[in-house]
C-alpha cells in the first residue's frame, strides 16, 4: 500500500498517470442532472478522448519498446532478433485478442432496447416499469376473470319480494302520460337531491324551461321529476274543477314544437300551473336539437299557461348548443353515499311494514348494513367510486337482504360484482342496432353506397375500450388511440369503403361523463423527465375489468379490429401507451388464451424490433399471473427457451425475468443460462439483464449463487453471462427492472419504496446485509478478469458517484458504506480503489472533490489508528483467482 494510503486516503496531489482524466457522465449521476447529460453531445466528445488517450498509452508503449529493442539489436544475433520478433508479434497479437474481447463483452453489458433507439437514445425502461406496475394495479380487483364474467345479477330476492333494480336497457324510451301522485310521494320521501339542486330550482321557477344534460342512469329524470314536484305544488292546488296531474311525461316524437302548439290550443288550458318532463334523444342520424327560437316559443307559451318543463338531454357534442344556451344547465349525480343510506333504510322500512315489525330496531339493522357495506372485500366487489340511483338501490337491496338473513354474504359479493358486468354491457348494447340505422350514401359508381355517420358512432364505445386497455395514461393519449380504434371498427363494419375521419367531432367532457371517467392532474414522463398533464381513469377499479369481458366474451366480430390496434399500439414508442396495452392484451388473453396467443403473442414474438419482444412477453406474463393459465405460460416459455427461434428465445428470457415464467427460481435460471449461452452467447445481453431483474425477488440469495457458478464454469459463454449480470447489477436501477409492486414494496414502509433510483447493488447492500459478501466477491471477480475489467471499473465509479446527489443531500450512502469495505480487503484492491478516486479527482469536466474522496475512501478502508466507526467484520477468506484472472494481475 503506498503511503498516500497508511496516512489516511486519497493523495493530496493526483499521480502522474496518463489517462487519469476521466469523464463524469460515466458516472452515476442524480435526479434531474443525470437525465440531462444522457443526451449532451459533449458525452461523445470524452468517450472518444478516453479512447484517444489510451490509443496514446499504447503507442508510447510500443515506441518505448521499439527503441528498447533497437538498442539491443547491435549485440544480437540474427537468431536471437529473429526469434524476440516473433515473440514481440505473438504478444501483440494477445494484446488485440485482449481487446478485441474487451470491446465484445463492452457490448453484452448495452441496454437491450438500445438497437431499437440508437446507442445513445433513451430507451425508458424506468417508465415503462412505473407504467407497468400502476396498470397491473388497475387489473388487481381480486377477482379471477374466468369467473367473473358469469357474476351477472339483475334481481335481487328478498321476503316475497323479487326487485329488478338495474337501469332500463338502452331503446325503452318515455311514454307520455301522467305521473301518478304515488310515484311523486315515494319521490318525494326517497330523492336525493344532487349538488346544486337549489339553483336548478330558482333557474325553473325563473325561466319556466330548463334543458337538464347528463349522462344516462345518473339519476337525471328523478331530478327533473323532483324539481316539476316541488315548483307546481301550489300552482296545481289553485285549479279550480276536477283533479289535473301536476306532472306529465311528454313523448319525444312531436319535439319541442308539439308541446308549445298543445299548450297554447284549447285543450292546453287544462294544463294551467302543470309540469312537463321531456326526454330528447339525439342519438339518431337525422336528429337534430331544437334551435334558441323554439326554446323561447316553449318559454313562452309556459308562461301564458303559468307551467314548467324540464327538456332532459344527454351530454355530447349534439347537445352542446342547447346546454350553452340560456335554458341549459348540467345535472351533476347525487352523492353516493347518502344515496346508498337513504335508499337502504327505504328498503329495510318496506320490510319492517311487510313483517309487521320485528325485534330488531331499525337504526340497528341500518347500522349493521352500512358495517358490512363498508368491509373492503364488499368495496372492492363492487368496484365503483360513484353509485348510480339504480346501482345504489340494487346494493341497498342486498344489503338489506343480507343483515335479514335472506342473501347470503357470497350471493351478496355476487351481485355487487354484477354491477360493473352491466354496466359495460348497457354500453355495448345496440350499437349494430343503430348502424343499420345509418342512412346510406352514394359512393363512387363502381362501388355502391356506403353508411354515413360510422365514425360518430362507434366513437363512444371506442373511447370506453381505450380508456378500458390505457387507463391513467395522458388523456391526449387515451383519445388519440380512441380514433385509431374509431377507424378499425369503421373499416371492419363496411370494408368496402374508406370511412370518413371526422377531425372536430370530440367534446371530452362528454366522454368523461358517457364513460364514467375522471380526469385529474398528473405526470408523465418523456425521455427520462416527468412533465404535467393530465391523466385520465375510470371512476371505479372494476370497469376496466368489466369493458374487455365484454368486449371479448360477448361481441367476437369486434376481435379482428381490436388485435389490429394493439399491434398498433405496440408500436408506440411511449412507454405510457405501449406498456399499459400489453398488460391490457394479457388480460383478453385470460379470456380466450387460444385466440390472444395465435393473433397476439406468437406474431409479436417474432417480431423484429426489442419493444415488441418485450410487449408479448409482458403479455405472457400478466397471464402467467392467473392460476388458470400458469402452467400453460411455463410450458410455452419452456420451449421457446429449448428449441425457438431467436426472437422466441429473447422473449422468454423477458418473460422469465417477470419471475413468474417457470414452476421454480432453479427452472428460471436454468432457462435462462439456455439462453445465454446458446450460439456463443448471441443473447446474453438480455438474458444477463433478467437475471438481475430476479435480484429483487426473495430468492435474491439462490440468483448470485448461481451467477457465482456461471463465473467459474470452464465454458467462456458461462463466465460471460456471469460477468454481465454482475457488472448490470452495478449498472441497473431498481425503477428499471419491471417487476410486480408486491416484489418492489412490502406495504407500508417498505425499504423500496424510496429507492427507486438506486443502483440494484446498493439497494441491495442497504436492505439486505446478508447479500454483501456474495456481490463483492462476484464484483472483484468482474474487476480482476480481463475482458470485463474496464468495463466493471466504470461500473464501479458509477457507484462511487452515486454517494450523493448534485444538492448534496445523501443518496446510496447507505450502501456504499456497506459494500466497499467487502470489496477493498486486499491491498491490491486498496491500490485500485486509490488509483480510481484519484483519476475522478482529477476528471477535468466533473471532478472530485477532494474532501468527498477522501470520504469515499474512508468507507471503504479505515486505519487501525483511527477508532471504527461500526463493528469489525470477520475476516472473510478470498477465494483463488482463475488463471484469467492471474493473467491480469
Amino acid at each position: 500500500m503506498s503511503d498516500d494510503e497508511q496516512s489516511g486516503g486519497v493523495a493530496d496531489e493526483a499521480p502522474d498517470r496518463p489517462g487519469a482524466g476521466r469523464s463524469s457522465d460515466d458516472g452515476r449521476k442524480s435526479g434531474d442532472d443525470r437525465n440531462d447529460d444522457k443526451n449532451d453531445d459533449r458525452k461523445d466528445s470524452r468517450k472518444d478522448g478516453k479512447k484517444e488517450a489510451r490509443e496514446a498509452r499504447k503507442n508510447d508503449r510500443n515506441a518505448r519498446d521499439d527503441r528498447k529493442r533497437d538498442q539491443d539489436d547491435e549485440g544480437r544475433s540474427d537468431d536471437e532478433k529473429s526469434a524476440e520478433d516473433e515473440e514481440a508479434d505473438e504478444e501483440k497479437e494477445r494484446e488485440r485478442e485482449r481487446e478485441r474481447a474487451a470491446g465484445r463483452f463492452k457490448e453484452r453489458t448495452r441496454d437491450p432496447l438500445a438497437d431499437d433507439q440508437g446507442e445513445d437514445g433513451p430507451t425508458n425502461l424506468a417508465a415503462a416499469a412505473r407504467t407497468r406496475r400502476a396498470t397491473r394495479q388497475l387489473f388487481d380487483v381480486h377477482r379471477d376473470l374466468i369467473s367473473f364474467a358469469h357474476s351477472r345479477l339483475q334481481s335481487a330476492h328478498i321476503g316475497d319480494n323479487i326487485n329488478l333494480l338495474l337501469g332500463a336497457r338502452p331503446g325503452a324510451g318515455m311514454r307520455s302520460g301522467p305521473v301518478p301522485e304515488d310515484e311523486l310521494r315515494r319521490l318525494r320521501r326517497a330523492h336525493v337531491a344532487p349538488e346544486g339542486y337549489v339553483r336548478l330550482r330558482n333557474a325553473l321557477r325563473a325561466r319556466r324551461l330548463l334543458v337538464l344534460g347528463a349522462a344516462p342512469g345518473t339519476g337525471r329524470t328523478s331530478t327533473a321529476l323532483s324539481l316539476l314536484d316541488e315548483v307546481t305544488t301550489s300552482a296545481a292546488d289553485e285549479t279550480d274543477g276536477e283533479p289535473v296531474a301536476r306532472v306529465r311525461r311528454v313523448g319525444s316524437d312531436g319535439g319541442i314544437r308539439q308541446l308549445a302548439e298543445r299548450l297554447d290550443d284549447e285543450d292546453g288550458q287544462a294544463w294551467h300551473g302543470t309540469g312537463h318532463l321531456l326526454s330528447l334523444s339525439l342519438s339518431g342520424p337525422d336528429a337534430l336539437p331544437p334551435d334558441e327560437m323554439d326554446l323561447d316559443e316553449l318559454a313562452a307559451a309556459l308562461a301564458r299557461r303559468e307551467a314548467y318543463a324540464v327538456v332532459v338531454v344527454t351530454v355530447g357534442s349534439a347537445a352542446n348548443p342547447l346546454l350553452t344556451g340560456r335554458y341549459g344547465m348540467l345535472c351533476p349525480p347525487a352523492p353516493t353515499e347518502e344515496l346508498l343510506v337513504t335508499r337502504l333504510r327505504e328498503r329495510l322500512e318496506e320490510r319492517a311494514s311487510e313483517t309487521g315489525g320485528d325485534d330488531t330496531p331499525l337504526d340497528d339493522l341500518l347500522a349493521r348494513a352500512e358495517e358490512v357495506a363498508g368491509r373492503d372485500e364488499v368495496t372492492d366487489a363492487v368496484g365503483l367510486d360513484d353509485l348510480r340511483p339504480a346501482e345504489a338501490e340494487l346494493v341497498a337491496s342486498l344489503l338489506a337482504g343480507h343483515v335479514l338473513g335472506d342473501v347470503s354474504y357470497g350471493q351478496l359479493l355476487d351481485g355487487c360484482r354484477s354491477i360493473a358486468a352491466e354496466q359495460a354491457q348497457e354500453w355495448f348494447a345496440g350499437v349494430d342496432r343503430a348502424l343499420t340505422t345509418l342512412p346510406a350514401v352514394p359512393d363512387r359508381a363502381d362501388r355502391g353506397t356506403r353508411r354515413s355517420g360510422t365514425a360518430t358512432l362507434f366513437h363512444p364505445v371506442a373511447f370506453r375500450i381505450a380508456l378500458a386497455v390505457l387507463g391513467g395514461a395522458a388523456h391526449s393519449a387515451v383519445a388519440a388511440a380512441a380514433h385509431l380504434l374509431t377507424w378499425e371498427l369503421s373499416v371492419q363494419s363496411d370494408p368496402d369503403h374508406t370511412p370518413a375521419r371526422p377531425l372536430f367531432c370530440d367534446d371530452p367532457e362528454a366522454d368523461v361523463a358517457l364513460s364514467r371517467a375522471e380526469l385529474t392532474d398528473g405526470k408523465v414522463e418523456v425521455d427520462g423527465h416527468d412533465v404535467p398533464a393530465r391523466l385520465i381513469f375510470y371512476r371505479g377499479s372494476a370497469l376496466p375489468s368489466a369493458v374487455l369481458t365484454e368486449l371479448w366474451d360477448r361481441h367476437f366480430p369486434v376481435r379482428a379490429p381490436v388485435v389490429r390496434w394493439l399491434r398498433l399500439l405496440a408500436d408506440d414508442p411511449r412507454s405510457q401507451v405501449w406498456m399499459r396495452a400489453a398488460v391490457a392484451a394479457g388480460e383478453l388473453c385470460v379470456r380466450d388464451f387460444d385466440h390472444g396467443y395465435t393473433e397476439l403473442v406468437r406474431p409479436l414474438a417474432e417480431a423484429t424490433t426489442n419493444r415488441r419482444l418485450i410487449f408479448a412477453a409482458t403479455t405472457l406474463d400478466q397471464a402467467a399471473g392467473h392460476d388458470s393459465h400458469r402452467r400453460t405460460v411455463h410450458k410455452l416459455v419452456g420451449d421457446w427457451s429449448r428449441k425457438g427461434t431467436p426472437s422466441q428465445r429473447w422473449t422468454a428470457a423477458w418473460a422469465l425475468g417477470y419471475g413468474n415464467a417457470a414452476a421454480t427460481m432453479d427452472d428460471t435460471l436454468d432457462a435462462l443460462a439456455r439462453i445465454g449461452v446458446r450460439d456463443e452467447g448471441e443473447l446474453v445481453t438480455v438474458a444477463s439483464h433478467n437475471v438481475v431483474r430476479l435480484l429483487v425477488l426473495p430468492q435474491a440469495p439462490q440468483v448470485l449463487a448461481r451467477m457465482a457458478e456461471w463465473t467459474h464454469h470452464k465454458r467462456e459463454p458461462y463466465q460471460d453471462l456471469g460477468l454481465a449480470a454482475t457488472v448490470r447489477l452495478a449498472l441497473t436501477t431498481v425503477d428499471e427492472l419491471l417487476m410486480d409492486p408486491d416484489a418492489l414494496t412490502d406495504g407500508s414502509g417498505s425499504p423500496w419504496g424510496d429507492r427507486g433510483d438506486w443502483p440494484v447493488s446498493l439497494a441491495l447492500a442497504a436492505i439486505r446485509p446478508e447479500l454483501v459478501a456474495p456481490m463483492a466477491d462476484l464484483m472483484w471477480t468482474a474487476l480482476n478478469t480481463a475482458r470485463s475489467k474496464d468495463v466493471a471499473l466504470d461500473a464501479l465509479e458509477e457507484l462511487l458517484r452515486s454517494a450523493e446527489r448534485k444538492d448534496g443531500t445523501e443518496w446510496t450512502r447507505p450502501g456504499l458504506a456497506a459494500l466497499l469495505p467487502a470489496l477493498t480487503t486486499e491491498e491490491h484492491d486498496q491500490r485500485r480503489l486509490d488509483w480510481l478516486l484519484r483519476r475522478m479527482m482529477n476528471d477535468p469536466e466533473k471532478p472530485l472533490p477532494e474532501p468527498k474522496a477522501r470520504d469515499l475512501w474512508w468507507l471503504a478502508v479505515e486505519p487501525e489508528e483511527r477508532p471504527r466507526r461500526q463493528a469489525p467484520r470477520p475476516d472473510r477468506p478470498r477465494r483463488e483467482r482463475t488463471r484469467e484472472e492471474e493473467s491480469h494481475v
